[in-house]
């Protein structure tokens, strides 16, 4: 990032970085892609508008405005809907869309905590310093909640694995 405040090329660069994985991590929040997508943005049109101390860690800081922002804004929802089951918020490589139904419902269904730590993690590529210093927690508890998603999701995306259908053929 270039100087001590943040110009609009340093807010391109990180938009450009991890707007897709801010998205998904605003999912986890909030009741559909839309309004995470609007969270997502309305935290870069403020970093646009005004002129701010570079943060220690720009990612750390961009994950706890829209953490802030989507839990505002769910707040201000006056009831909650889920995430249609049905819209895949994700794509599979291998294009196998329950796949990525699967991996969006596991990852919904994980404790608030956990799901921020592997969307900061998997998604964004954020270290596990930068998660604790974004969600204001310690090092160890952030690693322990990654490591407990991790393992709850590969329990749910056993099925999918490469390897079992050969398993099956024998």
């Amino acid at each position: 990032m270039s100087g001590s405040k943040l110009i609009a090329e340093d807010v391109r660069v990180l938009y450009e970085r991890h707007g897709p994985a801010l998205v998904t991590y605003a999912c986890s929040f909030l009741p559909d892609a839309a309004a995470a997508e609007d969270t997502v943005h309305a935290v870069f049109v403020r970093l646009l508008r005004s002129e701010i101390e570079t943060p220690r860690s720009p990612a750390s800081y961009v994950y706890r405005a829209v953490r802030n922002e989507a839990l505002n804004a769910r707040r201000s929802v006056s009831r909650e809907t889920s995430l249609a089951e049905h819209e895949a918020v994700f794509i599979h490589e291998g294009g196998n869309r329950e796949a990525a139904l699967t991996l969006q419902k596991a990852l919904s269904e994980l404790p608030e905590e956990q799901r921020e730590a592997v969307v900061m993690r998997i998604w964004s590529g954020m270290t596990l310093e930068e998660i604790a210093d974004a969600t204001a927690v310690s090092l160890n508890t952030i690693a322990s909640r990654y490591r407990y998603a991790l393992e709850k999701l590969r329990e749910r995306m056993r099925p999918f694995s490469p390897g079992r259908g050969e398993k099956n053929k024998q």
